[in-house]
C-alpha cells in the first residue's frame, strides 16, 4: 500500500550521523587536486546559500533532481525525506521513506536515503539503504504516493542514481558491492541486474562506487576512496564495455554532473577542503568553489540554465548542510546546462 511514514527517533539519527562522521575523518586521501592550466572556459559567479538545514534533525543533503521551474528535490538522507526546496529557500516535503524498526544498514547503520532522479512525467525514484527487506528502489509519484518498486541487495549500500531514459532503465552505484546495478523502469517487470562489476568500482576501505551519470555512450562512475572518475562504455545491445579511469587525484569525489556538450564534469568534493571541481575532458581538473563559498562537505552538483546547485551534507563538520547557488558565466567553450545523453554524442 502507498502511503507516508513518520520520522526515524531522533537519537538512532544522531548515532548513524555521528557514525558517519567518524568514518569520513578516518578515510583515506586521494592526493592532491591536479595543477593543470586555468579553467579558462568555465567560471562561476554569485555563489550564495539559498537554505540552511538542521543536522541534528538528519537534514543532511545527499543528492538532488531539479523541477522544471528551477526548483531541487533533495534526498535528506538521514531524515529518510525527499524535500523539495525553490530559490528563494522556501521547502516543501514531499515524501518520507519507511521507519525500520531495527536498521542493519552497511556503512551507517541507521536507514537512510540517497540518490534521487527525476522521469519527465514528474515522478521521482530515491535509493533507500536500511539492511533489511525494505532495502529498495522507492517510486514517488507527482501526488505523493510512496511505494517501492524493485528490491535492491540488503547487504549492500546503493548510493548515486543515474536514468538512462532511452532505454527506460535507472543504473545505481553500489559503494559497498562495487556493482553498478541496472533498473528497469517496467511497471510489469521492474527487475534489478548486475550490469557492471570491477576492482575500480570497489572500496579501499570505506566506499567504492558513488556517483553516476549517463552520457556519450557511457555510464560515469565516482570511487570516493580511489579519488578516481571512471567510464564505462554502453554496448549497442546494452551491455558494459570496458571500464576505464577518466581522471585521478579526486580526493573525496562524490556526485557530479556534466557542465555542458563536452566531456567536461563538476564533480562535489566531500573533503576537509570543501570543495567543487572542474574535470576537464582531458582528465585534469581546477577547483571552482571550496568552503570559502560556502561549501559544506558537498555531496551532490546539478546544472540547469547557467545555473549551478552544490548541496552540502556536512558529513566531516556537522556545520550547517545547505544548498548553494552559482551562476555559470556564458563563453564560447561551455554552454553549460545540457548534459550529455545517450545517443546523441560521440564515446
Amino acid at each position: 500500500m502507498l502511503r507516508l511514514f513518520r520520522l526515524l527517533p531522533m537519537p538512532r539519527i544522531a548515532g548513524a550521523v555521528g557514525l558517519v562522521l567518524a568514518l569520513l575523518a578516518a578515510a583515506p586521501s586521494a592526493g592532491a587536486a591536479a595543477a593543470g592550466p586555468p579553467a579558462s572556459s568555465f567560471s562561476l559567479t554569485d555563489p550564495r546559500i539559498v537554505a540552511h538545514f538542521d543536522f541534528t534533525a538528519g537534514e543532511t543533503p545527499e543528492n538532488l533532481a531539479l523541477e522544471p521551474d528551477g526548483s531541487a528535490d533533495l534526498t535528506f538522507a538521514f531524515a529518510r525525506q525527499v524535500v523539495r526546496v525553490d530559490l528563494h529557500g522556501g521547502r516543501r516535503l514531499l515524501a518520507t521513506l519507511p521507519a525500520v524498526a531495527d536498521p542493519k544498514t552497511p556503512l551507517v547503520g541507521g536507514a537512510v536515503v540517497t540518490g534521487i532522479v527525476r522521469t519527465p512525467d514528474g515522478t521521482l525514484y530515491v535509493a533507500f539503504n536500511t539492511g533489511t527487506v525494505e532495502t529498495g528502489l522507492y517510486r514517488i509519484t507527482p501526488d505523493g504516493e510512496v511505494g517501492k518498486l524493485a528490491d535492491l541487495p540488503p547487504n549492500g549500500f546503493t548510493n548515486g542514481l543515474a536514468l538512462d531514459e532511452h532505454r527506460g532503465l535507472l543504473y545505481g552505484a553500489d559503494s559497498v558491492l562495487g556493482t553498478v546495478w541496472r533498473i528497469s523502469l517496467d511497471d510489469a517487470h521492474p527487475a534489478v541486474s548486475t550490469w557492471a562489476t570491477g576492482a575500480a568500482l570497489e572500496p579501499a576501505t570505506f566506499i567504492g562506487a558513488n556517483g553516476i551519470k549517463v552520457g556519450h555512450h557511457a555510464v560515469w562512475v565516482s570511487n570516493y576512496d580511489r579519488g578516481t572518475l571512471l567510464r564505462i562504455p554502453v554496448g549497442e545491445d546494452g551491455s558494459a564495455g570496458t571500464i576505464r579511469t577518466h581522471a585521478t587525484g579526486l580526493t573525496g569525489i562524490d556526485d557530479f554532473a556534466f557542465a555542458g556538450h563536452g566531456k567536461a564534469v563538476l564533480a562535489a568534493l566531500n573533503n576537509t577542503e570543501s570543495q567543487l571541481a572542474l574535470v576537464r575532458p582531458d582528465g585534469t581538473h581546477t577547483v571552482v568553489l571550496t568552503g570559502k563559498d560556502g561549501l559544506s562537505g558537498p555531496t551532490s552538483v546539478a546544472i540547469r540554465h547557467h545555473r549551478v546547485y552544490v548541496p552540502s551534507g556536512a558529513f566531516l563538520t556537522g556545520i550547517d548542510p545547505n544548498l548553494l547557488v552559482a551562476d555559470v558565466e556564458k563563453n564560447e567553450k561551455t554552454e553549460p546546462g545540457k548534459p550529455g545523453e545517450p545517443g546523441k554524442h560521440e564515446g
